[in-house]
């Protein structure tokens, strides 16, 4: 993932256009006309049309070719044939160009490895190929041969469909909806999604991302930068392919539910981000993030002059599962005082047609001490009190921080002024209620999904104890044999090696005899099932007997049970029967706990109703790993069980931390055998006692597609915890967790303004909580951060200094900064940093780390010296110094 170079694509100073031309309906003549605009609009930057058939175009000298451009262009966009395409790429990369757009379609496989192959010597970067190309409305630019241009705005819209992108420049325009970029991605062969994120997440002019989404190619690349620009401002995803058509089916249950699209809810989810299904509601939630990503979510109260209104915004918010806030006696009291008496005294609100402006002030400030609940407004039009009027009137109270008030004027030209002045105030407003419901309950969606991203939990977790070498030789011992699918025992035995509870199995042979011994030793009832290598499902086959309650009956359903086989699956390989105990728990609930592989995303979780009718229900819910208990437990509240796991009635409520300690301990096994590919537990029986395993399906796979590896999100890096004696006292030296975000601020306060000064990539001016949560919440994949922290007294812990490095998408360079409590310089801290971070750079395979370093902080500059940096002056700033390292080196190894 990077965003170098992207400068030059989407803020150019100059443009040269292969293949323009002025030949009507041409991509390059499409292309150059909406560079140079109307004469009043159009790109103001130098352009330069490349065209060897013309001596001018528009103006404009015309050039024959690279190597005759006075000067090399910032972008160069390419409209010539495919096999041009390559030798163009380098040409512009020798001459000094760093990016292009490649409007070109049809390149081959080997042709389009050419292009990127001459691209990558030069790092220029590539838009395309085979795209519309892309417009940045603030500079005039249109970069594309789309038929219709851009307003400026501050929502960008990166798009994978090149036929969306002009229908939907043709839909915002009529609109007046603006953009800060404009993007078709066409092909992807080098910007991808992921570096549009980087770019526009820390890109100023950009409010909203939004996305159209076909495919993703590099999951964790695509999970890095989405959650890296999660965390700045709203990411809003409509993605093609809801349907189950196209889907893969797996041998297991879990593998048959976790289609891909529900995959990619999940990681969609886990980003922070907010997935919409239509292009309407990609605006839509747009709109309600951008203007009240700060108002309550909770629940909502409907205030509205109209009952029928109310009621249909009632019926919107149980569609939706929005909860409407019960009105309290205090509540009751404050509305009472100023409302007339034939007022709802319910929710929705409904404070009576006649409502001059007066009374909807009044009832405003009465909902005021709600600070839970955010109010929507609903107005019909009246002939008594003009809308306009009570929007005025209205004014300060909806525009008072924070927002706790969402508009619905009902109508057209008679409420458009008011529409206007709530929209201009920036308080966020809809058409219908029912809009405005649908609006609601994206913010409440979004609210989960920035919580999940907060969460980054270790792959291992310590409340689980795990009997590694018995795991290893499970998992040897089946695929030595030439087989992936386990037994019945060898699965359980495999949950029992990871700290699951199983129930006792027993495993006999084909002769009922066996079966009858074994069930007098645990006693009656007990539960028979096939044992096969080659029978996935046994309930398919008859394969499954419960509550079996005699000797006799067990032999008779013992072969029953091997004639039915025998008949249903001739080809079947019966090695004989396991008998359990008949596992009776009162008010228990049948679940299924699976984990599978997806394509692109890699490992996933699945938690929902288990049972025979699993595929039928298809309650579940997806989570890409690594769980901690909290994210388990958002894991379990998104199925519809889980409404019966909080108990009814006479029904207890399950005892859902243990469930969600059964999903933790699934994603520790996923990171802990990478050899994992499937597994089903089905069902797991839970109730308020506990949870217990009695069935379970598991397929290993020696391509290894699981592990912490694969993960689609890297875990916290637990292996890198270490202890330090420090001047008599034991000191902790980790990567930084997003839970040390208050610890971390009063580190920073506690720093001199000086040694910040000194440390420029600190700002005591930035201490809020979107800096703190970018200096904590950290993608391990893309850059670290250790801390030297030490226990306090009350149990808690304080942050002594720490060392920061973003490493480069090529690992080639780090730069890294560091800094220590003013009040603890001198005593080896620094230094004692800076040496765990050489060694994490030179374990990743970094090539070089390096610093830029103020000439007056010596104490730095010594500390870099006495680790082996070479030191050199900055060539534009006598100030400054740079300070490198090489990392792959024998040399600088002994210096550490």
């Amino acid at each position: 993932m990077s965003i170098r170079n992207l400068d030059a694509l989407f803020a150019p100073a100059s443009v040269a256009v292969f293949g323009a031309s002025e030949r009507p309906g041409s991509v390059g003549g499409t292309v150059w006309r909406n560079l140079l605009g109307d004469g009043s609009s159009g790109y103001r930057g130098r352009l330069y049309p490349v065209n060897p058939k013309h001596r001018s175009l528009g103006g404009a000298t015309a050039y024959r070719n690279v190597e005759a451009l006075p000067e090399a262009p910032d972008l160069a966009v390419i409209c010539t044939p495919a096999h041009t395409v390559a030798p163009l790429i380098a040409a512009l990369g020798e001459r000094g160009t760093r990016a292009a757009i490649v409007v070109t379609a049809g390149l081959n496989k080997a042709q389009k490895q050419a292009m990127l192959d001459a691209a990558r010597v030069h790092t220029l970067r590539i838009l395309g190929p085979n795209c519309i190309g892309m417009l940045v409305p603030h500079m005039g630019l249109n970069a594309s041969f789309a038929h219709i241009g851009a307003l400026p705005g501050d929502l960008a819209f990166v798009s994978q469909s090149g036929a969306l992108v002009t229908a939907m420049l043709d839909w915002a325009g009529s609109r007046g909806i603006g953009f800060s970029h404009f993007v078709s991605l066409g092909e992807r062969a080098d910007v991808d999604f992921g570096d549009m994120l980087d770019f526009l997440g820390s890109d100023p002019k950009t409010r909203s991302i939004l996305l159209y989404i076909e495919s993703i190619d590099a999951s964790p690349k695509f999970m890095s930068a989405a959650r890296a620009a999660a965390r700045n401002k709203p990411v809003i995803v409509v993605k093609a392919g809801r349907s189950a058509a196209g889907q893969q089916a797996a041998a297991s249950h879990t593998g048959a539910l976790a289609g891909s699209d529900a995959v990619f809810d999940a990681a969609i989810a886990r980003a922070g981000m907010l997935r919409v299904d239509t292009l309407h509601e990609l605006f839509l939630a747009a709109e309600t993030l951008s203007r009240f990503r700060d108002g309550p979510s909770g629940q909502l109260i409907v205030l509205t002059n109209g009952g029928g209104a109310g009621v249909m915004a009632a019926d919107a918010a149980a569609t939706e599962g929005v909860p409407l806030a019960p009105l309290s006696e205090d509540l009751l009291a404050r509305l009472d005082a100023v409302l007339p008496a034939n007022w709802s005294r319910a929710n929705p609100v409904d404070i009576i047609g006649d409502a001059p402006a007066a009374r909807y002030q009044a009832a405003l400030q009465a909902l005021s001490h709600e600070t839970d609940s955010a109010v929507l407004f609903i107005h019909a039009p009246t002939a008594i009190v003009p809308s306009a009027e009570i929007a005025q009137a209205l004014l300060p109270q909806v525009t008072a921080q924070p927002r706790r008030v969402l508009g619905c004027w009902l109508g057209d030209a008679a409420v458009a002024q008011a529409r206007q002045t709530f929209r201009q105030a920036g308080v966020p407003d809809f058409n219908t209620p029912e809009e405005a419901v649908r609006a609601f309950s994206f913010l409440r969606t979004y609210r989960l999904n920035q919580e999940a991203l907060l969460e980054t939990p270790p792959a291992h977790s310590a409340a689980q104890p795990v009997d590694l070498p018995r795991l290893r030789a499970i998992v040897d011992a089946v695929l030595s044999s030439g087989r992936e699918l386990l037994t019945e025992p060898e699965a359980k035995d495999f949950l029992a090696a990871a700290g699951l509870p199983v129930v006792p199995t027993r495993t006999v042979g084909t002769d009922p005899t066996d079966a009858v011994a074994a069930a007098a030793t645990m006693g009656y009832p007990v539960v028979v099932k096939i044992l096969s290598h080659t029978i996935s499902h046994k309930s398919d086959v008859g394969g499954v007997r419960l509550n079996i309650g005699s000797a006799s009956e067990l032999r008779e359903v013992c072969t029953a049970m091997l004639d039915r086989v025998r008949e249903l699956r001739p080809d079947a390989d019966v090695q004989g029967f396991t008998v359990q105990p008949m596992v009776r728990k009162k008010h228990a609930h049948e679940l299924i706990i699976g984990a599978s592989v997806d394509p692109i995303f890699g490992p996933v979780i699945l938690f929902g109703a288990g049972g025979t009718a699993v595929e039928v229900l298809a309650d579940r819910a997806l989570a890409l790993p690594p769980l901690n208990t909290p994210l388990a437990l958002a894991q379990v509240h998104r199925t519809r069980i889980a409404k019966l796991l909080k108990g009814y009635r006479d029904e207890p409520a399950a005892d859902i931390d243990a469930i969600a300690q059964v999903l933790v301990a699934v994603s520790q096994l996923l990171a802990d055998v990478p050899e994992l590919a499937e597994l089903d537990i089905n069902p797991l029986l839970a109730n308020h006692e506990g949870a217990v395993a009695l069935d379970a399906r598991v397929r290993v796979s020696a391509a290894r597609p699981a592990g912490a590896a694969h993960f689609a999100i890297q875990p916290y890096p637990q292996e890198l915890v270490e202890s330090w004696a420090w001047q008599g006292e034991t000191l902790t030296l980790r990567p930084i967790r997003p839970e040390d975000e208050a610890q971390h601020r009063t580190f920073l306060e506690r720093l001199d303004p000086e040694d910040i000064r000194l440390r420029v990539f600190y700002s005591r001016r930035s201490i809020e909580h979107s800096e703190l949560a970018r200096l904590t919440q950290i993608d391990y994949a893309r850059e670290m951060a250790f801390v030297a922290t030490r226990a306090l007294p009350n149990g808690g812990e304080e942050t002594l200094g720490t060392v920061r490095a973003s490493v480069d998408p090529d690992n080639e360079m780090a730069e890294f900064g560091v800094i220590v409590r003013s009040d603890l310089k001198g005593g080896g801290l620094g230094h004692r940093l800076m040496r765990k971070m050489i060694e994490h750079l030179r374990a990743r395979g970094t090539q070089r780390l390096v610093g830029t370093v103020l000439r007056v902080n010596t104490g730095m500059l010594e500390l870099a010296k006495s680790l082996g940096f070479q030191e050199r002056s900055a060539p534009d700033d006598h100030q400054v110094r740079h300070v490198s390292l090489e990392l792959q080196t024998n040399t600088e190894a002994r210096a550490v």
